[in-house]
């Protein structure tokens, strides 16, 4: 069986997407949050949600291709519109 991949690869800034962001805490962030903690007596938990990035809704409008066990034999080449975020994207919520 062949996986849906989103190939955000071929997506082109300003057409496809306008920004990219990755959000990353600074060292200096972390580093005076748990100084709080410890400060107060607090403990510090660690959470990692697996499959936030494919609950966010898309802002834009994103098509990708139909894999080719899903196409018959037509001449036309039809595609799919995403209604929530894939991997392989530019767009992240």
């Amino acid at each position: 069986m062949q996986c849906w991949t989103a190939k955000g690869f071929s997506q082109m800034y300003g057409i496809d997407y306008d920004q990219t962001f990755s959000p990353i805490a600074k060292f200096e962030s972390l580093r005076l949050l748990l100084a709080l903690a410890v400060q107060n007596g607090l403990t510090v938990h660690q959470r990692d949600v697996t499959t936030a990035f494919l609950n966010g809704t898309l802002e834009e409008e994103v098509y990708m291709d139909q894999p080719e066990e899903y196409v018959e034999n037509r001449k036309e080449k039809l595609v799919c519109r995403l209604n929530h975020s894939q991997y392989g994207l530019k767009q992240a919520p």
